[in-house]
């Protein structure tokens, strides 16, 4: 369980694919502290399992099946990724409950400075257009961000210049790709609301 508050971003050292899957290793400071092997770490917001850990790195095995579901199919070495230990019991929820299970990928349309901080603008994916709500929370590469404004096949965030500054939204551009997850509360009433209708038919 994570919150979507980006503790550090690191830096790919290492990633080798295979027909399997991947082994990933990402330079780090912040999050290695109190971390072991088999903890989980968010890494653009995908929920990953620590294999290996090292003076200034973290090592992870990727799963097929998450790489052809998240961006990270698509990260090289010296690409910034975002970073988060998982939740601990009492730490303040600063952000909005995201599991790290990414639901799809998407892209970057725009990227506009307003004032001090940014607005970005991403592509809706068609499937997803009941899961997105204005003023709704949503997870942009693991980072808990505010959904701004909803068009038929965009959406916006603003960003603050903390949150650009502290994340690797400051090293995006336009057609750039994205790990998107919604709101795990509206994905069960969802589920729930067609159980429902199923029952009663």
């Amino acid at each position: 369980m994570f919150t979507g508050l980006v503790e550090e971003v690191g830096k790919v050292r290492e990633i080798k694919k295979s027909s399997k899957g991947a082994k990933l290793k990402v330079e780090c400071k912040n999050v290695l502290e109190g971390t072991k092997t088999g903890d989980s770490i968010a890494v653009n917001g995908v929920c990953l399992t620590v294999v290996e850990l090292g003076e200034n790195f973290l090592s992870f095995d990727i799963s097929y099946e998450t790489l052809r579901r998240s961006s990270l199919s698509l990260i090289k070495p010296g690409s910034p990724v975002n970073l988060e230990r998982a939740l601990k019991l009492g730490d303040r929820l600063g952000g909005h409950i995201l599991q790290g299970h990414v639901d799809t990928t998407t892209k970057i349309t725009a990227i506009k400075r307003e004032g001090e901080g940014y607005t970005f603008t991403f592509k809706l994916p068609k499937a997803y257009t009941h899961l997105v709500v204005e003023k709704g929370s949503i997870g942009i590469d693991g980072i808990s961000l505010t959904i701004a404004d909803i068009f038929p096949d965009s959406f916006t965030v603003s960003v603050i210049p903390h949150t650009f500054e502290k994340t690797n939204l400051k090293f995006k551009k336009p057609g750039d790709a994205i790990n998107l997850e919604f709101d795990i509360i509206g994905k069960y009433v969802e589920k729930m609301l067609k159980e429902k209708i199923f029952l009663f038919k």
